[in-house]
């Protein structure tokens, strides 16, 4: 019986994530030339391109989730979008996101995309040059986000478990934004999400 229980939650959280990519993630993605779910694909292919391990194309797949399904399943369809990140209200989407995926996968999944805007705030302390490779709606949400993180925020963050994975998603995240890129679509990644998925409290 456990199986087939196991059986269905897999089909079940992969099912649910696939429903909002084709229809929350077809609306445009904060002011970016591409939708949510064509920026989620590109980040997934793009990790996986570079020979990322399952658990980090899942989180560069799924980073943004956040903008699509909220933790409370009362928020509207404009926080659920991102629109308010984009009035200048942090939406927390890397939190909700990972809340929500930590039903079904492990902390090297949710932990990255938790700290996926951190990362951001920690390069562009970091990296001086990181800042020029911003789009102009990522330089925007950026100043909502907190902006640049002190010295002392980045020697924080860097120690955090999951940092050197948030910064890879990041970087793929950045990148991730070309309209006239060809990748895979949601199917191609089912496998990899299903192997991943664990009930909740396994």
């Amino acid at each position: 019986m456990s199986g087939a229980y196991d059986h269905l939650v897999t089909i079940g959280a992969v099912e649910g994530i696939a429903e909002l990519f084709g229809s929350e993630g077809a609306r445009d993605y904060l002011g970016e030339p591409v939708t949510v779910a064509a920026h989620l694909l590109q980040a997934g292919a793009l990790a996986e391109a570079a020979g990322a391990p399952p658990v980090l194309v899942a989180a560069a797949l799924l980073h943004d989730v956040g903008h699509l399904r909220a933790a409370r399943p009362d928020r509207s369809v404009a926080e659920r979008s991102g629109r308010e990140l984009m009035a200048g209200h942090d939406n927390r989407h890397g939190a909700r996101g990972a809340a929500w995926l930590a039903r079904w996968f492990p902390p090297a999944v949710t932990e990255p995309v938790r700290l996926h805007v951190a990362a951001k705030r920690y390069l562009c302390a970091a990296e001086p040059s990181y800042f020029s490779l911003l789009s102009q709606a990522s330089v925007y949400t950026l100043s909502v986000q907190g902006g640049p993180m002190s010295e002392a925020e980045a020697g924080e963050f860097k120690a955090l478990p999951y940092a050197a994975d948030a910064v890879r998603v990041r970087r793929w995240d950045d990148q991730a934004k070309d309209p006239s890129a060809q990748v895979p679509g949601f199917g191609h990644f089912r496998p990899l999400l299903a192997g991943l998925v664990a009930p909740l409290g396994a």
